[in-house]
């Protein structure tokens, strides 16, 4: 992960103190590479002796290590970046449609490159195993987190798996009644902070059932509720950029998650998919044809 998303997905964990210098940084990163340690700590209303542990927090040893690991990831997001915009920029309000479109593509091909950097293969096989071996999955989100929730049960569904995705928190928390010990809960929160998401994953888990979260923030109150979790890297950004890009991010988990799974029973997979295709096969032409003879 870049030090950028490492400070990203640690925010809410910070101290006041350090959480003022990761936003100042965050803001402009360049702020690094122009001022000192001591004008940063002003700027900041801090000291220096926060910077430095500011520093060590994201794993680096002091404020020289940060400035060279910031340069070298400027200096190749810049070359990626082209002609987009200065480095970090948000959507401007004078941006062209062009520089726009520019701007969102770096943002979700970079989560995309960041997330499949960090994703931890061992947990994300266990993941696998324990879907593959359940009875039933349950999956959670809040709004923008639901669409992907809703993703992996229809593609779970379509290879005969047992899944249920719920869009209110009541029905959710109901459904974790019935969960046992050969049982998966699924939640997905970019923040890591959604109540309704964190008590559903706690409900799963004091029923026996295993719970896995799909977040950006490690740490959060969501991961102390799961036993398995798996990392997002984006970074937000005050234009929805971001919450664009942690939909893309998570749904590369789900497809992840979902491949593996079907993988492992690959003739039953197989059938499973063409038998959906057929099925739905008459209603798409049915539709098609009555928009000919319209």
């Amino acid at each position: 992960m870049s030090i950028q998303s490492t400070m990203q997905s640690r925010l809410n964990d910070l101290a006041p103190s350090m959480r003022r210098v990761a936003e100042a940084i965050l803001a402009r990163p360049e702020v690094v590479m122009e001022k000192t340690i001591s004008e940063l700590a002003h700027q900041c209303s801090t000291s220096e002796t926060t910077i430095v542990r500011f520093c060590r927090a994201m794993g680096l040893s002091g404020y020289v290590q940060l400035r060279l690991a910031l340069a070298t990831e400027i200096g190749k997001e810049t070359a990626q970046r082209g002609e987009v915009g200065d480095h970090g920029s948000d959507i401007a309000e004078d941006d062209s449609l062009a520089a726009m479109v520019a701007k969102i593509a770096f943002s979700e091909t970079l989560c995309i490159e960041e997330t499949l950097a960090g994703l931890d293969i061992d947990v994300l096989q266990r993941v696998v195993d324990a879907i593959d071996a359940a009875s039933r999955i349950t999956l959670y989100g809040v709004s923008a987190s639901g669409w992907s929730a809703d993703d992996l049960q229809r593609k779970l569904l379509r290879i005969g798996r047992v899944a249920f995705a719920f869009d209110d928190p009541h029905d959710a928390t109901t459904s974790t009644a019935l969960l046992a010990a050969n049982d998966v809960a699924i939640g997905f929160s970019h923040r890591g902070t959604t109540t309704e998401t964190v008590h559903f994953l706690q409900s799963a888990r004091q029923q026996g059932a295993t719970t896995v979260a799909i977040t950006n923030a490690a740490g959060s109150p969501i991961t102390a509720e799961a036993d398995l979790t798996l990392l997002t890297s984006v970074r937000e950004t005050k234009y929805r950029s971001g919450a664009m890009a942690s939909r893309i991010a998570q749904l590369m988990i789900v497809d992840c998650i979902f491949v593996g799974v079907a993988q492992r029973r690959f003739a039953p997979t197989v059938a499973a998919l063409k038998a959906t295709y057929e099925a739905v096969t008459p209603l798409r032409e049915q539709q098609h044809g009555l928009r000919a003879t319209s």
